[in-house]
């Protein structure tokens, strides 16, 4: 199994093509949101002198709802077409953020989840619907650059998204960046939804079967793997915050997640214009390994300087990580059901996010020791379960696709 070479001229070539740099763009701004709300809602509850894990709660809440939200808006894209669906969700995500906004998340805490979850769960499907079209919108030579350009421009949403937040919280207020939660995500996804692909019907959906594209097992215990990937993502935010507080720097709650980001963003580059002459398996599994190691001196140390460091090394792994698992996740989706297959690799990190930050919430009253070998921890664990079948492509069912 070969996977073409995606040097930078294939990468000219990706943003060359036809609305590709609409679409991509409006996905990008359109997810804003999904890194801006769990810090906006963390420093929401801080400033109106709320618990932490009150605000852990609202983040957890937004990202599991977001979870179980995508493959079921997944389902419809597959059965319909990408532009309502992501007008109507648009529409009810725009009033949820707008509510929080005006609202005393710690005087109404009952009120504030409930609209968390309703924000999170009406998030656009705009990134499984972006993945799901590459096919359509490049040629086959292309599609493995089109996934790392995919993925590294993402990595941008959680570097902007939350600086952004947290500026937006010291310089104005939580509730400032909760209203532009509201405004950026209304923006991209009507900038996604007028595009013509995004009006095309969806090629009919092949696979009758309820559990749509989760029937392969390699696909299951791939989306097992990346929920404590994300669960490692979900505690890292936490504790970013919680190192923020101990070192009496509100800055650090933004740019830890963002040094993460960064050091995605740097590897994508980086491997966007490296040779792919392994398998695609043994590159998701060299990646999760190396993210894993990279956060493991969180274990010995939490001291400001040295979590930067950490957090910039394991973001040099995340892109390649999250690439090939969307690459090994369309080779293994049934036909038909490729935007539901990237909305539940999307959800699974979701609800490993989820947990991860409802985890840290309740662990954080035993300091920032305990909370930062949570993220190592839990990375090692998407290594162990990847290393346990080395080849996720092997044919198990008639239904999967062909490497």
């Amino acid at each position: 199994m070969t996977t073409p070479t995606p040097h930078s001229p294939a990468l000219r070539t990706v943003l060359a093509a036809e609305h590709v740099i609409p679409l991509l763009t409006g996905t990008l701004t359109g997810r804003l949101p999904t890194a801006m709300a769990p810090v906006a809602l963390l420093l929401a509850v801080r400033a109106e002198h709320g618990p932490l894990s009150l605000g852990a709660a609202l983040a957890a809440l937004y990202a599991l709802a977001g979870a179980i939200g995508q493959p079921l808006l997944g389902r419809v894209v597959d059965r319909t077409r990408l532009a309502p669906v992501v007008v109507g969700a648009a529409a009810v995500s725009t009033a949820a953020f707008a509510l929080l906004a005006v609202l005393g998340c710690t005087a109404h805490p009952l009120t504030a989840c409930l609209l968390s979850a309703l924000a999170g769960a009406a998030t656009p499907p705009l990134e499984a619907g972006l993945r799901a079209m590459w096919p359509r919108l490049v040629a086959p030579a292309d599609l493995h650059a089109a996934f790392t350009l995919d993925s590294t421009t993402q990595a941008g949403v959680f570097v902007a998204g939350p600086l952004a937040a947290t500026a937006l919280g010291q310089l104005a207020s939580p509730a400032t960046a909760l209203a532009a939660c509201a405004v950026v995500g209304a923006a991209g996804s009507l900038t996604v939804a007028t595009r013509p692909p995004a009006r095309l019907t969806t090629p009919t959906c092949r696979s009758g079967h309820w559990n749509g594209p989760l029937r392969p097992p390699g696909l299951r215990l791939l989306l097992t793997a990346l929920f404590f990937f994300g669960a490692a993502l979900g505690t890292f935010n936490v504790l970013a915050l919680a190192l923020g507080e101990a070192h009496r720097s509100g800055w650090l709650a933004g740019l830890l997640p963002a040094a993460l980001s960064t050091g995605s963003m740097i590897g994508g580059l980086l491997a966007a214009r490296s040779p792919q002459r392994t398998p695609v398996t043994r590159r998701l599994l060299r990646a999760a390994a190396c993210f894993a190691a990279c956060l493991m001196p969180l274990v010995f140390t939490t001291a400001p300087p040295n979590a930067l460091a950490a957090a910039c090394f394991a973001g040099l792994y995340l892109t390649p990580l999250i690439t090939n698992a969307f690459l090994v996740t369309d080779r293994l989706a049934p036909p038909g059901t490729a935007t539901e297959a990237a909305a539940w690799l999307i959800a699974v990190i979701g609800v490993g996010q989820a947990a991860g930050s409802a985890a840290a919430g309740h662990l954080a009253g035993l300091g920032t020791t305990a909370l930062a070998a949570l993220p190592p921890l839990a990375a090692a664990f998407t290594a162990a379960l990847l290393a346990a079948r080395r080849d996720l492509l092997t044919p198990t069912t008639p239904t999967e696709k062909p490497a």
